[in-house]
């Protein structure tokens, strides 16, 4: 969700409370945990709290051109978004997005205070595709950084969009565009691909 419909949420954070710390994402860190148990120090050291972060993310705005990327791939093939995020800071992004299907995660909170964090499972992202492939759905997958690259080696078809040049080079095997147009393209020729692959 973060980089490709909406802007990276502690980037947006790090901005606020003048944090440099918090810029850091999954476009930098491949160890996931490693990067949250970061995150949840360095909140722990400046006093934020939940209530500061949801504040910073009411003021976001999906990024330009994804509503109507999002709505024009909804109208034509069922999509879920699979994302790191958590379900307390994905809420007002969701509104604004037409309430598309989130899987994420959930944070354990005691007071406003964010304490720790709680994945739906190691790799959600891989072992949901997994999942839809062996109900025999044909998976069509795009992301942007290191915690997609699992999600996308497990996909039928998978793409990078606007990835940085680090995650590119590191994953060569992924056709990467940066509009949103050329994602959709993509994404439809291999939607006609997989219709002419199945049997009669």
């Amino acid at each position: 969700m973060e980089g490709v419909l909406t802007p990276e949420i502690w980037i947006a954070v790090a901005e606020k409370t003048r944090i440099p710390e918090l810029r850091r994402t999954t476009r930098d860190e491949p160890d996931y945990d490693k990067l949250m148990r970061g995150r949840l120090k360095i909140l722990d050291q400046h006093g934020l709290k939940l209530s500061d972060i949801q504040h910073v993310i009411g003021t976001l705005l999906p990024l330009a051109g994804a509503k109507a990327f999002l709505d024009d791939l909804r109208a034509q093939v069922q999509t879920i978004i699979l994302s790191d995020t958590f379900e307390q800071f994905a809420a007002p992004l969701l509104r604004q997005l037409g309430q598309p299907t989130l899987l994420c995660h959930r944070l354990v909170v005691e007071q406003d205070r964010i304490v720790d964090y709680k994945l739906r499972v190691p790799e959600q992202k891989q072992k949901a595709v997994a999942a839809f492939k062996r109900l025999n759905y044909h998976v069509i997958s795009a992301g942007d950084s290191f915690n997609d690259t699992a999600m996308l080696c497990e996909a039928n078809v998978g793409f990078l969009f606007r990835a940085p040049e680090n995650v590119k080079r590191q994953f060569p095997q992924f056709q990467a565009v940066e509009a949103y147009a050329d994602l959709t393209q993509l994404i439809q020729e291999a939607m006609a691909k997989a219709n002419q692959d199945i049997p009669a």
